[in-house]
């Protein structure tokens, strides 16, 4: 088994980068198979919240203010 393990390890490192990285995204989609309609909703709400803040109905707060709000929170 490890050499055919390493044999398929030397196939897969001699194919171009586009062809690895499509390999890789098949992959990851087996170990972790997508679930369509969660993803859709996903990136409406991603979509949704981009124009919220686009359009000044939401408000950011920059990372470092946030990240000492949270230092002074739980430092405690």
């Amino acid at each position: 088994m490890a050499t055919k393990t390493a044999d398929l390890i030397s196939m897969v490192e001699s194919l171009p980068v586009d062809m690895k990285t499509a390999l890789v995204e098949r992959l990851l989609d087996s170990l972790h198979p997508s679930q369509k309609e969660i993803d859709a909703l996903w990136a409406k709400e991603a979509e949704k919240r981009v124009e919220e803040i686009r359009t000044g109905k939401v408000k950011t707060i920059p990372g470092d203010e946030v990240f000492r709000e949270l230092r002074k929170k739980y430092s405690k």
